[in-house]
């Protein structure tokens, strides 16, 4: 039986893990954390879930969700500019193809990790350092880098050619929320982003946390903007009252709805900033030694569009696929590669259109691309959906020509 270990637990090491346990390969989790620490700590992110990866959830009988999480049934976006020559509102909404969830990590990943367990995973539960590496390597057939976190992903090394940004684009701010009013309309359901020029983008989902369903409030700052006042992290109940009361000034109709919101609970906040970074997908160590990243390991995207938990579900599948297609031939550094590289294939778009997003001033064919969507229903449909596969972008948003080509047919 090949022998394979995994060092992190989450969206990618875990779905990836439980693939190959079911598959009958003795695996090795390493994860830093308990499945009780995971689940008592502090929100780690916003993960929205799109259509395909919930469908390789559910074609791997993880969805264990499916009567609890919210359906987030479609996109809303208002962009408008308070101080602006023309302070009025542009709004479109539209629908998903799919569905959408969000799960918190807290509840997704203990589940997964008891799952795990459960059925007779092998779990270590310790921090590992870029020095432990080697040795965990060579106790093992093939060893899969999947966190992004602290120093294991300087192993694989920034790949200046496709890596666009050096630095963070957005500072960060996400509260989880309970007392949200509803509206008892369309947009109840759906993902709602306020684009404001001068301060940034407020995103608001529904999701299911540890207490049950909440709201999220994401605040993508721009940098020296109104937003962007997180330096001193406060606690949950003084950070949302501070994004209720820039609601009420940059988004009165979301201030509408959170005004009465309390935090989930002590761990309802996130501060940070990204650094839009895509690595080499291979480490060497050294004697003859590689370990192959995944997901955030190599690949990381500002969570503004939302692609990160997408993505660590595509990274999961295709590894697995491609390691059982591998049979019993070793595990080198150009079969490494050459999986690294099938699923920046996939990755590649949603890496661009995210970077595409973030770009400042704005790029020029975004904002027709948003301009038209205000008047032409096709178009805003045709950009809520591109989210869920980033590949569509590549024809019509990506290049300004083909943009050209492609309102050209629709004004």
């Amino acid at each position: 039986m090949r022998r394979i270990a995994i060092i992190g637990a989450g969206q990618a090491g875990l779905q990836l893990a439980l693939g190959l346990q079911a598959a009958e390969y003795d695996v090795t989790l390493l994860s830093e954390r308990t499945a009780e620490e995971i689940r008592h700590g502090s929100i780690t992110s916003t993960q929205l879930m799109l259509g395909p990866a919930l469908a390789l959830e559910r074609s791997a009988g993880l969805n264990l969700w499916d009567d609890r999480a919210p359906l987030l049934t479609g996109l809303e976006v208002t962009q408008w500019d308070p101080a602006g020559p023309e302070p009025r509102a542009k709004r479109f909404t539209t629908s998903y193809d799919a569905e959408a969830r969000s799960v918190d990590q807290r509840v997704k990943l203990p589940a997964w990790l008891d799952l795990f367990a459960a059925r007779g995973g092998r779990v270590e539960t310790r921090a590992v350092e870029a020095r432990d590496v080697a040795g965990i390597a060579a106790r093992h057939d093939l060893t899969v880098v999947a966190t992004g976190r602290g120093a294991l992903s300087a192993l694989f090394g920034r790949d200046t050619r496709r890596s666009v940004y050096d630095r963070p684009q957005r500072t960060l701010a996400a509260f989880y929320a309970h007392g949200v009013t509803g509206r008892a309309d369309e947009s109840d359901t759906c993902l709602r982003v306020t684009v404001v020029p001068s301060a940034g983008d407020v995103i608001v989902l529904r999701a299911l946390t540890v207490g049950g369903p909440c709201e999220i409030l994401l605040m993508e700052a721009k940098f020296g903007g109104p937003y962007d006042c997180w330096g001193d992290r406060p606690e949950p109940r003084a950070g949302l009252r501070r994004a209720v009361e820039l609601l009420r000034e940059y988004a009165p109709w979301e201030y509408e709805r959170f005004v009465g919101a309390e935090p989930t609970d002590a761990g309802a906040a996130l501060y940070g900033a990204v650094t839009p970074t895509v690595r080499h997908g291979v480490a060497e160590l050294g004697e003859g030694r590689c370990v192959l990243g995944m997901a955030d390991a190599v690949v990381v995207n500002d969570p503004l569009t939302g692609q990160g938990a997408n993505n660590a579900a595509r990274s999961a599948a295709g590894y697995l696929d491609a390691i059982l297609k591998r049979g019993e031939l070793p595990y080198d550094s150009r079969w490494m590669r050459q999986t690294f590289e099938e699923y920046w294939e996939q990755a590649r778009h949603s890496q661009a259109f995210t970077d595409l997003m973030l770009r400042q001033p704005p790029a020029e064919q975004v904002g027709r691309v948003l301009g038209a969507a205000f008047e032409h229903p096709e178009v805003a449909h045709r950009f809520a959906n591109g989210y869920a596969d980033p590949r569509d972008y590549r024809d019509w948003l990506i290049d300004p020509a083909r943009t050209d080509a492609y309102l050209a047919e629709i004004l």
